[in-house]
């Protein structure tokens, strides 16, 4: 039998969810991901969110200005469980409970215990459509405060934040189509009064919108929109300049 998600990390999701349904921007539902972090994993003070993008890996959002401190010390020495979650020869996971007691990076340790109070820290690979695209990554003021049971719930909210920039990237796409669906709609009435009040046939109709495009430097479906709105307002169209 398939053990239950916690209530609170479906509460958590739904939050998620309703960022992203809400047409925010991606950066807010990049800095969502991290605060939500925060709130569901237990130990975890301060949260960030890498992604590669262009062939770079950035830091795209975070619970505040310590995470990024500690991914631009990352980024700075090139070492560190965040960027090793995202390498593709790498484990999905990374970790150091307890940086006071030693570091696979202990380059990146020394810097964090001597610039902040960061003494625990974890990455976790986000996937995307089978791709490797970033990691989620935890950071905890307490030593040790960064339990098995605190991972195991870092593992289920990258798994959630997986699905949540997906769904992001499915709803731009979804919003540039029906974006693409309304202009072509507009496009096309404008298209038939021109053909109705001029006796033109369609070609001739989208040569006209199209000069006037040209000729006014705007888009074809704003050209459109003016064709439609004139029409409707004083029962008149452009006038062919042919």
């Amino acid at each position: 039998m398939s053990t239950p998600f916690p209530p609170e990390l479906l509460t958590t999701f739904r939050a998620l969810a309703e960022v992203v349904y809400s047409g925010e921007s991606y950066e807010s539902v990049y800095d969502a991901v991290c605060r939500s972090t925060v709130e569901f994993v237990d130990g975890c003070d301060h949260a960030s969110l890498m992604l590669r993008r262009h062939g770079r890996i950035q830091t795209v959002g975070a619970s505040d200005e310590i995470a990024r401190q500690i991914d631009q010390l990352e980024h700075a020495l090139g070492e560190g469980p965040c960027l090793d979650a995202i390498d593709e020869s790498e484990p999905d996971q990374h970790f150091c409970t307890d940086l006071t007691g030693g570091s696979k990076w202990p380059t990146l340790a020394q810097m964090i215990l001597e610039r902040t109070e960061i003494r625990g820290m974890a990455g976790f690979r986000i996937r995307q459509d089978g791709q490797k695209v970033g990691a989620l990554n935890v950071f905890s003021d307490t030593p040790g405060a960064l339990t098995d049971h605190s991972l195991d719930q870092a593992i289920m909210l990258t798994s959630f934040a997986s699905v949540t920039l997906a769904a992001l990237d499915r709803g731009e796409e979804a919003t540039t189509l029906r974006r693409g669906l309304e202009s072509n709609r507009e496009i096309g009435k404008a298209i038939g009064l021109l053909m109705a009040m001029h006796d033109i046939d369609d070609d001739q109709a989208f040569q006209m919108l199209s000069k006037v495009s040209q000729e006014m430097n705007i888009k074809l479906a704003q050209v459109a929109t003016q064709v439609i709105a004139h029409h409707r307002n004083r029962g008149g169209v452009i006038q062919n300049s042919q």
